[in-house]
């Protein structure tokens, strides 16, 4: 069967289900939105007990992380991101996510090998760009006497 590219295209669009981009919009904005509620719901709490600003605001985010580690290694996090797709990518638990996800996936590889050489496979580019681009901007900042 000989067929061109623009109609192997055109097979392909008739044969391909129709993505509910609305529903999944909509489960995306929901999921993240709850996430961030509490996250929020933390901060607040460790503000009622006396923690000022900023040190409530670590505290929420250390407590963050744990839950999305917690919850990645459960299995629950993993669940909960085929119905809140991208949702499911809120900076802090997103980030734990993608720290415990290649650990969990390569722990039959052994400590060393598996989990402690893979650990950063998704989650170590973000922290190089990351750092490399707070450098570069302080630089900046720097230079044209902002900071």
């Amino acid at each position: 069967m000989n067929m061109t590219n623009e109609e192997y295209n055109e097979y392909i669009k008739k044969r391909q289900p129709k993505s509910p981009l609305g529903r999944d919009l909509l489960l995306a904005f929901v999921i993240g939105g709850a996430i961030c509620c509490i996250g929020q719901g933390i901060t607040d709490i460790y503000s009622h007990f006396g923690l000022i600003k900023t040190d409530a605001g670590s505290a929420a985010s250390i407590t963050m992380v744990f839950l999305g580690a917690l919850l990645t290694g459960l299995g629950v996090y993993d669940n909960l991101g085929k119905y809140g797709g991208g949702g499911t990518l809120v900076p802090i638990t997103g980030f734990a996510n993608s720290v415990v996800s290649p650990a969990l996936e390569f722990k039959s590889e052994g400590i060393i090998t598996g989990m402690a050489a893979k650990i950063f496979t998704i989650a170590g580019p973000v922290i190089v760009f990351g750092i490399s681009a707070s450098v570069i901007y302080g630089l900046i900042l720097l230079l044209f006497g902002l900071a």
